[in-house]
C-alpha cells in the first residue's frame, strides 16, 4: 500500500477527527475507497475506537432511489439510532461513476433529502468528517490522470495544517470584528451582512469546528445579501453540470437566478425549501495546496484565489449562542474566481484584490 494512504489515515484519525479510546465510530465507505478504509480501520483499533463500517455506493443509492415510490419515511429509526449513538462519523468519498444518479428524478432526490432531516442534524452533531480516496472516477471528472490525481490529493491534504490555521488565523480575526462584506468584479456585486456572526478557521479538524480534509478555508454565515454574484467556476450538483450561476439577493433571498449550464438543476434546489433561498454560508479558500479546479466541492471551494457562498443551511459554529441560522435540508456551494480584477472588502478596507491577501506580497497598497 502506498504509505501515503497511511499518512492520510493517521491525520484523519488524530488531526482531524480528534478520535479517542472508547469512541463510538460510524466509517462510511464509498466504492473505490477501500485501501483508505482499510488504513483508517487499523488507526481506529489502535486507539481502541469501536468501528462499525457501512457501504456508500452511488449506484446502489441509485437503484434504491429509482426504485421508490418517493413516499419516504420520515427519519427511520434504525438509520437515526446509527448516527445519534456515534461520537465520531467518518465518510470516505470514492466512487466508481461520478454521475451514477443522474437519471434519479429531482423529485425523487429532494423528498429523500427531506425525509432525512434528523437524521442529518444527528450526524452533524457527532464530530464528523469528510474526505476522499484517489479513485480513476475521480481523476477522470478532474482532467487529470489518475497518478497526477493521486499526487493533487496528497500535495491537499498532506499539510502542515497548524501553520495554515495560524495563517488563517488572520482572516478569521478580521471577519470576527467586521459588520459588513463586499465582494466585487465583473458582473459581481454583492454586499453581505455578517454583524455578530463568528469565522470558522476550517483547518481541517473538529477542535476548529472544521469538517472536511483536506480543508483550508474561512468561512462564516451571512445574516444578509444584498445584489448579484455570478459563478464562474464550473461544478457538477446532483451529477448535473452548473455553469456561470447567476444569483440575484433582495432582503437575503434569491428573487432572480439564471445559468448558462444547468438551470433546471439550479431550479430544483432552490425551490426545495423555504431556506434554499437564502444563504447558509460565504467561504473563503486559503488552501494554496489546492492550484486547479478539479470539479469536486471538497476541493475547489477551499482553492486559493476564490471564494464561495451556499445556498441552503447554515451552521451553527458561526452563529450567536442561542440563535437559529437559516434552516434548509441542502447546502450547495457554488464559487467565483477572484483571480483576475476583483476585491473583497470588510468595512470598507480590501482584505484582497485579485485574489492576494493584504498580508501577502503583491497585494499592492490597501486603498
Amino acid at each position: 500500500m502506498d504509505p501515503r494512504v497511511h499518512e492520510h489515515a493517521e491525520i484523519l484519525v488524530d488531526w482531524s477527527a480528534r478520535v479517542e479510546s472508547g469512541d463510538n465510530v460510524v466509517l462510511s465507505v464509498a466504492e473505490g475507497a477501500h485501501d483508505l478504509a482499510v488504513a483508517v480501520a487499523e488507526a481506529l483499533g489502535e486507539r481502541g475506537a469501536n468501528l462499525l463500517a457501512t457501504y456508500d455506493s452511488d449506484e446502489l443509492a441509485r437503484a434504491y432511489l429509482r426504485g421508490h415510490d418517493g413516499d419516504f419515511d420520515a427519519d427511520p429509526a434504525h438509520e437515526l439510532a446509527l448516527v445519534a449513538n456515534a461520537d465520531v462519523y467518518l465518510r470516505l468519498g470514492g466512487g466508481r461513476n461520478t454521475t451514477a444518479t443522474a437519471d434519479v428524478p429531482s423529485e425523487t432526490r429532494q423528498a429523500y433529502r427531506r425525509a432525512r432531516t434528523e437524521i442529518r442534524e444527528a450526524r452533524m452533531d457527532t464530530d464528523w468528517v469528510s474526505t476522499v480516496h484517489p479513485t480513476r472516477s475521480l481523476a477522470q471528472q478532474a482532467g487529470m490522470a489518475y497518478d497526477e490525481y493521486r499526487e493533487f490529493v496528497y500535495i491537499a491534504v498532506l499539510r502542515d495544517w497548524e501553520s495554515l490555521a495560524d495563517e488563517m488565523a488572520q482572516l478569521k480575526t478580521i471577519l470576527d470584528e467586521g459588520s459588513e462584506i463586499h465582494i466585487e468584479k465583473s458582473e459581481t456585486d454583492l454586499w453581505l451582512s455578517i454583524e455578530n456572526r463568528t469565522a470558522v478557521n476550517s483547518a481541517a479538524s473538529v477542535d476548529y469546528d472544521s469538517h472536511n480534509l483536506p480543508s483550508g478555508e474561512v468561512f462564516t454565515a451571512p445574516a444578509d445579501a444584498e445584489g448579484t454574484v455570478v459563478f464562474d467556476v464550473p461544478m457538477t450538483v446532483d451529477a448535473t453540470r452548473l455553469r456561470d450561476v447567476r444569483l440575484t439577493f433582495e432582503d437575503g433571498e434569491v428573487v432572480d437566478y439564471a445559468a448558462a449550464q444547468g438551470e433546471a438543476v439550479l431550479e430544483e434546489i432552490l425551490d426545495t425549501d423555504a431556506g434554499a433561498r437564502r444563504l447558509g454560508e460565504l467561504g473563503i479558500g486559503m488552501n494554496r495546496g489546492i492550484d486547479r479546479v478539479t470539479d469536486s466541492i471538497l476541493f475547489d471551494e477551499k482553492m486559493g484565489e476564490t471564494v464561495h457562498l451556499a445556498v441552503g443551511r447554515a451552521y451553527d459554529a458561526c452563529l450567536p449562542d442561542g440563535e437559529t441560522g437559516n434552516q434548509s435540508a441542502v447546502h450547495t456551494d457554488l464559487i467565483t474566481d477572484m483571480s483576475g480584477e476583483s476585491t473583497l472588502s470588510v468595512d470598507g478596507e480590501v482584505i484582497q484584490r485579485n485574489g492576494t491577501f493584504r498580508w501577502e506580497n503583491g497585494f499592492g497598497g490597501r486603498t
